[in-house]
């Protein structure tokens, strides 16, 4: 089965028309996105959209031979004209299956939000499940009987849409995850394609033909990330996002509970507000362990909380049990960590603070900190295949 990928946008293209937005203003050439479309074979299309006619021919294809035009989502705004000879824009009702006389299957999966998911089976066999914007499976088996070859959906609007395919086996390792109803709100360019790689999808050009079930190269999945930045920078929105794919998650919290404190309680509020309902959380600082231990990702947020306990527990903010030990306590401690990253074999994001970046604390605890935070952030980056510098919201690759 082929699959000429017409847009890739969201339903209102990129740029939006009368958008100022900056995202908008640099969307232009490659960048720049029509409203999704897919094209089957040439005989079945999923989603009416404005030249369509056009889009099929810069990328070698027709409309004539199409026998079924479908629609996955309400479209709003006045009606798109039907290019001549195509067949009338209908929806397959959920749960309802229709055969094409090209032999082609098509399946309708019921979505949590307005509209409907494709199922297409080739006559060869090939499964291929295309989702609407905005929308994630609903009602889905416990466990798939295999998994799709190829799965088109909204990764960055519907990350979770992906982890539900993924906890019944829906997408397996061999399936190729194509992100599709890209918006303004999401990253462009690398950064785009470096948070795709982390939940193993990709985004193509506009007029892309893929095959669905040939062999493609997988993205290149980092198994350990740091993510570092400075206070409110967006660090620990980025390492989430970069996990929000997967089914089951360990958010370990290395900061603990505060008795009394209001606003560090409003603080982990937030953080859990903003997880996934699926991920348990660990308040723990027993890093180690957990690193060593076999299960799903782990989220660790973050590093600088929990150097704060090995300082704690070793008493190394006093200067004098600092000379009298402490300093090597330290040391092995966070040797230890170090050396537990090298070793784990679960997927794991880091977060964790630069703090060494112009002000000179005025105490020698307070400098102690400084450069004993500097020495592990570095020790640990060396051990991971990718480190971010979340800058402003902005993610900058340092590695990887």
């Amino acid at each position: 089965m082929e699959l000429t990928l017409l847009g890739t946008g969201a339903p209102d293209g990129l740029p939006r028309p009368q958008c100022p937005c900056a995202a908008c203003a640099t969307a232009h050439g490659a960048r720049s996105r029509a409203a999704t479309a897919l094209l089957v074979d040439d005989a079945l299309l999923l989603d009416l959209t404005p030249g369509a006619v056009f889009a099929a021919a810069r990328a070698g294809h027709s409309l004539i031979g199409v026998r079924q035009v479908l629609l996955t989502h309400p479209h709003d705004g006045p009606a798109v004209e039907l290019p001549p000879g195509l067949p009338p824009a209908g929806r397959v009702p959920d749960g309802r299956e229709l055969t094409l006389i090209s032999g082609h299957r098509v399946r309708a999966v019921p979505m949590d939000a307005p509209g409907t998911g494709y199922e297409v089976t080739a006559p060869e066999g090939e499964r291929l499940l295309y989702l609407p914007p905005g929308a994630a499976p609903a009602g889905l088996a416990d466990r798939m009987a295999e998994p799709y070859d190829m799965v088109v959906c909204d990764v960055v609007g519907r990350p979770d849409a992906v982890a539900r395919l993924r906890a019944v086996a829906a997408i397996g390792p061999a399936t190729e995850v194509v992100a599709v109803h890209l918006d303004h709100d999401a990253p462009s360019g690398p950064a785009l394609d470096r948070r795709l790689a982390a939940a193993g999808a990709r985004a193509v050009p506009d007029g892309t033909t893929l095959p669905v079930g040939g062999y493609h190269a997988a993205p290149d999945v980092p198994r350990r990330t740091l993510i570092t930045g400075g206070a409110r920078s967006g660090k620990s929105v980025e390492a989430e996002r970069r996990l929000g794919t997967y089914p089951e998650v360990v958010y370990v919290a290395t900061g603990g509970a505060r008795d009394g404190d209001a606003e560090w309680a409003a603080r982990i509020g937030l953080h859990r507000e903003r997880r996934p309902a699926a991920w348990r959380t660990e308040e723990t600082c027993e890093l180690v362990e957990l690193l060593a231990s076999d299960g799903p990702p782990l989220l660790i947020d973050c590093l600088s909380l929990w150097l704060t306990d090995a300082l704690d527990r070793v008493d190394a903010w006093d200067d004098a049990s600092w000379a009298g030990g402490g300093r090597s306590a330290l040391r092995k401690r966070t040797a230890e960590l170090v050396a537990a990253v090298r070793g784990t074999r679960r997927t794991v994001v880091l977060v964790t603070n630069e703090t060494g970046s112009g002000v000179v604390p005025a105490s020698a605890s307070g400098r102690r900190f400084r450069d004993e935070l500097g020495r592990l952030n570095a020790s640990v980056a060396a051990e991971c295949e990718q480190v971010l510098l979340v800058v402003a919201g902005q993610s900058l690759p340092l590695r990887g």
